[in-house]
């Protein structure tokens, strides 16, 4: 809880936002695609001769925006034609990234991975409400019923159905920024964030 003007409480998560570090900025003419390479938490172990310069636990890429506006995701094709000219000239390799290029009051979203609950019923994978527990239905309370139609005489792809729940990527939008702490590069975020404590996130402006 973090308290707020006039002593209202305040439910916030502690996410520890950096210093991030630019580990290699790529370029159409020499990777045929644009992106940065931002690299997290520097490793204890010794480092590799391949690992010089990328001596991290976390590595991740952040294709360049398209000229026109909008955003591209991981994994997406880039298209020289539509993205930009000189891809994130705001950043420079070996330029570090921390919790100053936020404000209190700024809106984020903020994406991660969810827990992840194993393999579980319908009931509590879609919320199902069961069956009755009037007599001739013993042990019953807790199926999903009929799963099959007269025709075609099988399960439909796609019906709601027991399986694995959870551990998806998941993001949740305007999320309020409460507080910064610049020296021990911590942000206050108003509300919940996807998955477990010490879970990586990624936490980008709206």
């Amino acid at each position: 809880m973090w308290l707020g003007e006039k002593g209202k409480a305040v439910p916030v998560t502690l996410i520890e936002a950096g210093p991030c570090q630019v580990t290699q900025i790529k370029t159409e003419e020499k990777d045929k695609y644009q992106a940065i390479q931002i690299g997290f938490i520097k490793k204890n172990k010794k480092i590799k001769k391949t690992e010089k310069g990328k001596e991290f636990k976390y590595l991740r890429e952040f294709p360049s925006p398209p000229a026109g506006g909008g955003e591209y995701k991981i994994g997406d094709k880039i298209d020289e034609d539509k993205s930009s000219s000189q891809p994130f000239p705001q950043f420079h390799l070996g330029q570090v990234i921390d919790v100053s290029i936020f404000q209190e009051g700024d809106k984020v979203k903020i994406s991660g991975t969810s827990k992840g609950k194993g393999f579980q019923g319908a009931v509590k994978r879609w919320g199902f409400s069961g069956r009755g527990d009037s007599h001739g239905v013993k042990h019953e309370s807790r199926t999903l019923g009929s799963v099959g139609t007269s025709f075609p005489e099988r399960v439909i792809k796609g019906r709601k159905m027991p399986g694995r729940t959870g551990g998806e990527r998941v993001t949740v939008k305007n999320l309020e920024i409460v507080k910064v702490d610049k020296e021990n590069n911590l942000l206050a975020v108003k509300g919940a964030v996807p998955g477990t404590k010490g879970k990586l996130l990624e936490i980008s402006g709206q």
